[in-house]
């Protein structure tokens, strides 16, 4: 059995790394290039791989652990004899002896070594000058080609050691590639979206000379470090020293937890992360189908995907726990019968405006004791033009004109919210109750139609809605909304704003109560009127004093011509 400390690689400065995740156990057979952990650094998540195939004999770290490069990952039995894996003592021995007679004017050649050094030190003693230099791709754990997402850096950036230029991204890990040194960028030789591969030029960055140089040491020099000894496999990694210096953290605690509620704590790379802010989606959300639940750029797609798929406004895309299901058959019988697609999009509808909208509703009360008397008085004449009248046309009158005089209440949001569109025209919608569900047709232009106009056109809409032969523009455009319960009952509610209206009224049933007339009591018909608004265009003040308005219209109608 031959022993290998197979060590983490060139990971481009990342010093450090948290270990997030042991993709291999004491005894699993691994092949060359095959994931063995995944570090995780404040600019990167990667999957080292493995540099021999084998069996794994003994894990050297866990999750948790602080990994740099050159620290052992875990003992492999490679399967190599000794002979093969290193050389044996006998042609140690052998090449210790044959090298005075390869070499035999050794102190010449040492002098003259001497000489060039001594050479090159007066030289660096010249004063020092920008040089530039080009930055390739680092040892990124594969030679496969791995693509370019995103460049850091501009032109003329001044950049200090560490600093990021580019992003990469592989079918394993997504990392950014630091500047080796501090410098200013000159020269940009790749481009978003590129493939490139260990030892591409990224790009060209000018530096400042050291001064005095520092020489290289030498192989053999008292000063080239020693290297690490691949039969040591019973020393500690600094990583387990820590380890065992300090309590592990806890692997619930870790960025690798893939169930957490949060997208601080969810198991993806920058790539991934970066990805989703773009798209606004909370990490905490979605599914990871890689390794222990790992979020992969194409888990970010299909979330997406389906978000579009779903119904508008429902708990996905609000963000609301939904409500479990429950197998109502077992309490009794029952009958299930799919809801009509009106009824299914007016529902999503007034989910999306209730969640989006501030909602607050004011109420009160309109005298329509002479708008009445008046109404039946007309019902000769509205026989006679082979139509009848209704308290719609004169409430479809009165809103006109209160809107008209405050126009902040036929106004909508735009632009996420920084835009506020004012309306001239006056168009508003009236909810009609069918046997398919509430459909709104809108009625225009209203401040510019007389009373016969705005009746006739109110029996023709809701005539279309009930037979469905509505058309969609007959249904967009409103400025504003009327609710009307009319005779079915109630002494008030809270209708929801039609977005991206900013406000509705909703009507209830008139009825005819005692009211103080500062004498006595006298028998008024009360119209109960309930105003919703979106407060973050209306106020309190505005909301009012439309209200105040709209009840003195329809309390005299007279006031309309003022």
């Amino acid at each position: 059995m031959s022993k290998t400390n197979i060590t983490v690689p060139d990971i481009g400065g990342a010093e450090g790394a948290e270990v997030v995740e042991v993709l291999v156990a004491v005894g699993d057979a691994i092949e060359q290039e095959q994931s063995l952990i995944v570090l995780e650094s404040d600019k990167a998540s990667m999957e080292i791989p493995s540099s021999h195939s084998g069996t794994v004999v003994e894990l050297k770290v866990a999750v948790g652990d602080a990994l740099s490069e050159g620290d052992i990952i875990l003992v492999a039995d490679t399967g190599e004899s000794a002979s093969a894996a290193e050389p044996s003592e006998a042609d140690t021995e052998a090449d210790t002896e044959a090298a005075p007679s390869d070499n035999e004017s050794a102190p010449e050649t040492a002098s003259k070594d001497a000489e060039e050094d001594a050479a090159e030190e007066g030289a660096d003693d010249a004063p020092a000058e920008d040089q530039e230099r080009l930055v390739p791709v680092p040892d990124i754990g594969t030679d496969d080609d791995v693509e370019l997402i995103e460049i850091v850096v501009a032109e003329g950036d001044a950049v200090e050691e560490g600093d990021s230029l580019v992003v990469l991204e592989s079918d394993k890990a997504s990392m950014e590639v630091p500047a080796p040194e501090a410098g200013v960028v000159t020269e940009i030789l790749v481009k978003s979206g590129e493939q490139v591969r260990q030892g591409t030029d990224i790009v060209r960055l000018r530096v400042k000379a050291a001064s005095p140089a520092t020489p290289e040491p030498k192989p053999g020099s008292p000063e080239e470090p020693a290297k690490p000894d691949d039969t040591a496999v019973e020393s500690t990694p600094p990583a387990a020293s820590q380890s065992a210096a300090e309590p592990a953290a806890e692997p619930a605690a870790g960025p690798a937890t893939a169930d957490s509620s949060t997208g601080d704590l969810a198991y993806a790379g920058p790539a991934v992360r970066k990805l989703a802010r773009e798209f606004g989606i909370d990490l905490g959300n979605v599914e990871g189908s890689g390794p222990k639940s790992r979020i992969l750029k194409e888990d970010l797609h299909q979330f997406v995907s389906g978000s579009l798929k779903k119904e508008p406004g429902g708990p996905a895309g609000a963000g609301i726990p939904q409500v479990p299901g429950t197998d109502f058959a077992k309490f009794g019988e029952v009958d299930a019968q799919p809801r009509s697609r009106l009824d299914k999009l007016t529902a999503a509808n007034m989910q999306r405006a209730w969640l989006n909208v501030p909602h607050v509703t004011q109420f009160d009360d309109a005298d329509i004791t002479d708008l009445e008397t008046f109404r039946k008085s007309l019902k000769a004449e509205a026989e006679q033009r082979g139509t009848r009248i209704t308290p719609i046309p004169f409430l479809l009158k009165a809103c006109a004109a209160a809107l008209n005089a405050h126009p902040k209440l036929k106004s909508s949001l735009a632009d996420g919210g920084d835009t506020l569109v004012h309306r001239a025209y006056c168009h508003i919608g009236m909810a009609v109750d069918t046997p398919a569900g509430l459909v709104v047709p809108v009625v225009r232009d209203v401040d510019k139609k007389s009373l016969w106009e705005l009746a006739e056109e109110v029996i023709e809409l809701a005539t279309l809605a009930r037979d469905k032969k509505l058309r969609p523009d007959q249904m967009q455009g409103g400025v504003f909304s009327v609710s009307s319960l009319g005779n079915i009952g109630g002494k008030g509610f809270t209708p929801i704003v039609n977005t991206p209206e900013v406000a509705i009224l909703g009507v209830s049933r008139a009825s005819e109560q005692p009211v103080w007339d500062g004498a006595q009591f006298v028998p008024r018909t009360l119209l109960p009127l309930s105003l919703s608004y979106d407060h973050r265009v209306v106020n309190g003040g505005d909301a009012g004093r439309f209200l105040t308005d709209l009840v003195g219209l329809l309390g005299d109608l007279r006031r309309i011509l003022l």
